[in-house]
């Protein structure tokens, strides 16, 4: 699908796959092996969003090109190769794509991939960006 839908379709077709990550991340909690995870639901709903942003067609899962765009969005512009590394180290399927499961598989597991690593990254910078407190009062003094 190339051409982007907008309006109602389009909205139903990410309801439905927001339904569908959350089915699977009421797996993950129910599974047991994540159970040592601190903040278990915070993150698997942060995952869920951010899987979401990559997965811009709504397929389940994220292909080649979908991280490409991702990656360039991040201002992590990767070659090729790189990217099907990268996709290699979390694709356990051996699908070409990284499948939501497999994201979350990456995300709260102990090992570290590329992929993983950059999303980290991204997340540390987010939050020195997040402004704490009131921002300064301006007085007329400290105008150029």
């Amino acid at each position: 699908m190339a051409h982007h839908q907008g309006g109602k379709a389009y909205g139903q077709l990410k309801a439905e796959q927001e339904q569908q990550l959350d089915r699977t991340n009421d797996e993950f909690r129910a599974g047991g092996k994540y159970d040592d995870v601190e903040d278990l639901n915070e993150k698997l709903e942060a995952y869920k969003k951010q899987f979401m942003e990559f997965d811009e067609n709504n397929s389940g899962d994220i292909d080649i090109m979908e991280l490409k765009r991702m990656m360039e969005k991040l201002g992590q512009a990767k070659t090729h190769l790189e990217l099907k590394k990268m996709i290699a180290e979390v694709d356990t399927n051996n699908s070409g794509t990284i499948h939501y499961h497999e994201f979350l598989n990456m995300m709260l597991g102990k090992r570290s991939t590329i992929l993983k690593l950059i999303l980290m990254f991204e997340a540390m910078k987010e939050e020195k960006e997040k402004p704490k407190g009131l921002p300064p009062k301006r007085d007329l003094s400290s105008l150029p």
